[in-house]
């Protein structure tokens, strides 16, 4: 019997990645929920990324309308979620991203403090349960604060405790944070808007508002759909990665879609059954496309197996040691190079392959910067992710 599974090309899928993703002109946003909801969820380790990833895919971006919805319409939710990554999500997505993803990324995160609570404080649960309360209790007369602000109210909080004992980078923070980053993992506290601009992480907290609650099953049922349909086609390790979940759970999850396996050119992946590309997808002739994402975009992390959008001698330069890529210059659906903004606020790039040498490419790169500058203003963004490549485009 012949093989009746869908062929898709690596072309293909970069073809379809650009439109699917809103990087081509045509396709861009009118709005940072419609970006979010495309793409899932925007990473948000570096506060910077979730501006910068809208800013990319949108028409008319500003900092103040990514503002609005993060802090006055709190359309956009940020959570501690999958493989123990910052997210914003849509609000709408959040009970089935914490179910799915945070219960259990919020669930060893109290172990991990319990313990050394136990072991460096000799405090119990109880203990630590007394304090939250206390917390929670100090939120609903400040409405908002700081971590500091927070501990001047629940003076427990400034209790010590040591992070890498006898190492040269030995350290002993208050337990503060740590309190706090559990109760908001958990979904009882919520990151408000940051002191100092839009770049800044050292948030204020406030009171979350209560989801609903989803059974896990069924939670990542959705998110493994949701996945599929801004991602696919994927491999089964791209789901397992891109979640953090073990491989009976991402094959369990897998099974309750409707994804069919398709054959991609260097593995076995998988699709929903209405999506695009199982029909011909074709490249457009004219001006290239190019975009400057950034740091940790969802885009550039969005799969384990990278090598159809870029070229596996280029890793090096643009991730450093915990997997984290640094700004990236895409063409066509594919990266070529890098970019980082300067002090002096200027963009700067260097590109790897033969298309740094194509007049189109170059033409788009130019109109590219001079559009993220009108974006970013008189800010300057420095990534935190320290590469080959940002060493050298900072000199």
């Amino acid at each position: 019997m012949a093989n009746t599974r869908p062929r898709i090309s690596d072309r293909q899928r970069r073809v379809l990645l650009m439109r699917r993703h809103l990087l081509t002109p045509s396709a861009r946003a009118m709005s940072v929920e419609q970006v979010t909801e495309t793409l899932v969820g925007l990473h948000a380790t570096e506060p910077a990324t979730v501006f910068l990833s809208a800013a990319a895919r949108m028409n008319g971006a500003t900092p103040q309308a990514v503002e609005r919805a993060l802090y006055e319409d709190r359309s956009l939710v940020r959570m501690l979620c999958m493989r123990r990554t910052m997210f914003v999500v849509p609000k709408d997505l959040a009970p089935v991203v914490e179910a799915s993803a945070s219960r259990t990324v919020a669930a060893r995160e109290r172990a991990a403090l319990a313990k050394v609570l136990a072991d460096q404080l000799g405090h119990d649960t109880r203990w630590l349960t007394d304090v939250e309360n206390e917390v929670a209790e100090a939120l609903k007369g400040l409405g908002e604060a700081d971590a500091t602000q927070i501990a001047d109210a629940v003076p427990r909080l400034k209790e010590q405790i040591t992070i890498s004992p006898g190492k040269p980078y030995e350290t002993r923070p208050r337990i503060s944070n740590k309190v706090l980053t559990v109760m908001a993992a958990e979904g009882r506290l919520r990151r408000s808007r940051p002191q100092g601009s839009w770049t800044s992480a050292k948030f204020r907290w406030t009171l979350a508002e209560p989801h609903p609650q989803l059974p896990v099953d069924q939670a990542r049922v959705e998110l493994a759909t949701r996945y599929l349909a801004a991602f696919g086609p994927a491999t089964l390790d791209d789901l397992k990665w891109w979640t953090g979940w073990n491989l009976t759970q991402t094959r369990t999850a897998l099974a309750g879609t409707a994804a069919i396996e398709a054959d991609l050119d260097h593995a076995t992946g998988y699709v929903l059954p209405d999506d695009p590309v199982l029909q011909e997808s074709k490249g457009e002739d004219g001006d290239a496309v190019v975009n400057l994402l950034p740091t940790l975009d969802p885009t550039a992390m969005g799969w384990r197996d990278r090598d159809w959008y870029l070229d596996p001698e280029y890793v090096p330069e643009l991730f450093d040691r915990n997997g984290n890529i640094c700004p990236t210059v895409w063409a066509d659906g594919r990266i070529i190079g890098g970019w980082r903004q300067r002090d002096d606020g200027q963009i700067v790039t260097e590109l790897f392959t033969s298309a740094a040498a194509d007049p189109r490419v170059r033409t788009a790169l130019a109109a590219e910067a001079d559009r993220l500058s009108e974006f970013l203003g008189d800010v300057c963004v420095r990534p935190h992710v320290n590469t080959p490549l940002m060493y050298r485009l900072s000199e």
